[in-house]
């Protein structure tokens, strides 16, 4: 009755306040009864929110490594056949594609989708030690570069001093000790995720990803291999050959360094006439194998010169036959008798030869225990360093234009240039100031030439005036008919505030002269280290004394020590016998990562040479290598390095492969490298982690590698593998 009288009233007119009121209350009647049929709004809403918590959670570990990527087996075996079925690590992953991607037509990879692997980053910082702590820091890349991956890690120690410098996409190593078992994988730094409250009240994603790591090889990759299709075909450089430009370019050589965009994918040919094992050391220095090293200039040069002789298969080096007439010993001992001072092998052990022309200067002084490392400056017509390579000498290729050499500065306890035909005195002279950069303080630079125009003389004259070298020494020898001239380089800063002139300039303070890599040549005189603590005020020990003795600037003599005689443990009882490498063979070595020479120091005894490499982005220890009396170069390997393809016996990666993290967009293409660069029947001695060299093994046998010995113990791995003479 009370509803009937309330609607008969809503009816009157003017009442529109009272229907407004029944509308409303109309409404709530119906909510409460939808209210009391339907499902509860609080259950649905709590199902919702657990689904978004379920998928924002990690996935539970299934496994001690994560069950989303490698399981990481707590207790290894002491001994392990990595290519044995039941030890190999096995890798999964989070995908199940089966789609295919090429890789410059090279390589077959199976996509994975995400294919990263969780640590447990407590797993990584317990695990163990790989050696001596890497603590010695000197940066020597390119100066100004930025940080491209934006990860700064703290950096214990300095080798001497405070010669801090920035370098190119540099990682922080300084504890690689520790690092070693734990970053067996790179390391794609993201920022982590980023969820910000919207108007609405929900959230949404900035689109930042959190940091997460994946194998270094993709362990479901498949390769297949082709032939490299080049103009220089076997002699291939990538980094120095330009396969760009029309047919009629007539130099086929960068005027400075420049690699592909992509690492090559493709493997070297062999050379058209086939390949042969090279002639052993050391009847090596006297002849080679002619196939070995064709090219298309080299028949035209031979014809030319009187020291280099064609007999049957083979080049023959007569002795005592160079450049100069009377024998190179003859110039060498006109050298000597012009400056006392200078004694090879004792004093003088590390002497860069420019031009790579004539072959004998190195050659004889290797017998004189004087380390010759020889540049090839890339020249069509007198570039021999392959040539050098052949006959067992320390040989690179660079270009020497307008980018710094690859050294430190003050190393070279003496530079050669015979017959180099440089023109020094060219572009306010910056090529003599590099030379002055990478010659030791006191150290001597010696020129000679035959026929030297007087205006070359005067600009010569002018040019070294200017930076101070002092002349000790010019004469014309009368048999050689060779001019000579000695110079030597300041050993204190007191002399350039002598100088009339303030040209070149000294530079400044943030000119860092042992930034190297991808520098531009400056003109402008680094001054010379005073301070006792610094490198390069003391001139090193004699050789032999000079390998194990460490001067007062090094504060890590305890490493150094520890260094030495752990990897002579290592030479002697493992490599030099437990391997089956046969030594007779060896002769060209290169340690593709190498830290303070203990390598090359440990097989000093043995008839080889090593060539030591600073990786960029490591801790720059190559000044020491040098004071030790050893040679080296720094390299970036996700580029070529500057040598002729099958260059050497012997190649030994210490973590190598652990530490490039993030650095290379194709790590596949180091391993492509390395066959370019060694010799067929050379060998590999990797040591990594055992994540690493699983799918390296893999990698390798798809080229025909053969894995002569693998062994394993807790994580840590070493393999051994031989090339063959197979090619695609």
């Amino acid at each position: 009755m009370a509803l009937a009288r309330f609607v008969r009233q809503a009816k009157r007119p003017h009442r529109v306040c009272v229907k407004m009121t029944a509308v409303a209350i109309l409404g709530m009647c119906f909510i409460f009864v939808w209210s009391m049929f339907s499902a509860s709004p609080s259950a649905a809403v709590t199902s919702q929110r657990s689904s978004f918590s379920d998928i924002n959670e990690p996935v539970p570990d299934e496994t001690e490594g994560g069950s989303s990527g490698t399981g990481l087996k707590k207790n290894e075996p002491e001994r392990t056949e990595l290519s044995g079925e039941s030890n190999k690590l096995k890798f999964e992953s989070d995908s199940e594609k089966k789609d295919e991607k090429k890789l410059d037509g090279s390589v077959t990879l199976a996509a994975n989708g995400n294919n990263a692997t969780n640590i447990d980053k407590k797993e990584e910082a317990d695990e163990g030690k790989e050696g001596v702590d890497e603590e010695a820091k000197e940066n020597h890349g390119s100066e100004g570069s930025e940080n491209k991956e934006a990860e700064k890690e703290k950096e214990e120690g300095q080798v001497g001093g405070n010669d801090k410098e920035e370098t190119v996409d540099r990682e922080g190593e300084a504890n690689e000790d520790v690092e070693a078992d734990g970053d067996w994988a790179v390391t794609v730094e993201e920022e982590p995720v980023e969820k910000v409250e919207d108007e609405s009240g929900g959230s949404k994603f900035t689109g930042k990803k959190k940091k997460r790591k994946g194998p270094l090889f993709d362990p479901k990759a498949q390769y297949t291999w082709k032939l490299c299709s080049t103009k220089s075909k076997h002699n291939y450089i990538p980094c120095i050959d330009n396969e760009g430009g029309t047919g009629r370019l007539q130099s086929y050589r960068h005027r400075e360094r420049s690699c592909p965009r992509t690492s090559p994918m493709c493997l070297i040919p062999l050379p058209g006439q086939g390949y042969s094992s090279p002639v052993p050391w050391p009847e090596s220095k006297w002849k080679v194998l002619y196939k070995n090293v064709a090219h298309p200039k080299l028949a035209a040069f031979i014809k030319r010169h009187s020291w280099v002789v064609e007999s049957g298969e083979y080049l023959m080096f007569p002795q005592n036959q160079s450049e100069f007439k009377g024998g190179v010993s003859h110039y060498l001992e006109s050298v000597e008798g012009m400056v006392p001072d200078i004694e090879w092998g004792k004093n003088i052990r590390v002497v860069l030869d420019m031009g790579c022309t004539d072959v004998s200067f190195g050659a004889f002084l290797l017998d004189k225990d004087v380390l010759t490392l020889l540049l090839g400056l890339k020249d069509d017509l007198v570039d021999l360093a392959q040539v050098a390579l052949e006959r067992g000498f320390p040989a690179v290729v660079s270009p020497f234009g307008s980018r710094r050499l690859p050294f430190p500065s003050g190393v070279f306890d003496a530079i050669h240039c015979g017959g180099c035909n440089i023109a020094w005195h060219s572009n306010e002279g910056r090529l003599l100031l590099e030379m002055n950069r990478i010659l030791r303080p006191g150290g001597y630079f010696v020129l000679s030439s035959k026929h030297d125009s007087v205006e070359d003389e005067e600009e010569i004259t002018t040019l070294t005036a200017s930076i101070c070298w002092n002349i000790l020494a010019h004469k014309t020898d009368e048999i050689s008919e060779v001019g000579v001239k000695i110079y030597q380089k300041p050993e204190s800063n007191n002399i350039y505030e002598l100088r009339r002139k303030k040209n070149p300039p000294i530079c400044k303070e943030d000119e860092k002269p042992d930034a190297a890599w991808y520098v531009p040549m400056k003109t402008c005189l680094h001054t010379i280290p005073a301070a006792i603590e610094e490198r390069g005020t003391e001139w090193p020990e004699e050789w032999p004394k000079r390998l194990n003795t460490f001067p007062d600037w090094l504060e890590i003599r305890e490493k150094l020590i520890a260094d030495t005689e752990r990897w002579k443990a290592i030479v002697n009882k493992s490599y030099l016998t437990g391997m089956g490498i046969d030594w007779s063979n060896v002769h060209n070595i290169l340690d593709m990562k190498s830290i303070y020479g203990g390598f090359a120091a440990a097989l000093s005894d043995q008839k080889v040479w090593v060539m030591n490499v600073v990786p960029v982005h490591a801790p720059d220890t190559l000044p020491i290598i040098y004071e030790r009396g050893l040679i080296g170069i720094y390299h970036d390997w996700c580029e070529s390095f500057g040598t002729y393809p099958r260059s050497y016996d012997l190649l030994h990666a210490d973590h190598m492969f652990s530490r490039l993290k993030n650095r290379c967009k194709q790590p596949v293409g180091i391993v492509v490298e390395m066959d370019r660069i060694l010799r067929p029947g050379g060998w590999a001695i990797i040591r990594d982690k055992v994540e690493i060299l699983d799918p390296l093994e893999g990698i390798l046998r798809s080229m025909h590698w053969e894995i002569r010995m693998t062994f394993a113990q807790d994580k840590e791995g070493i393999m051994c593998a031989q090339k063959t003479i197979w090619r695609p």
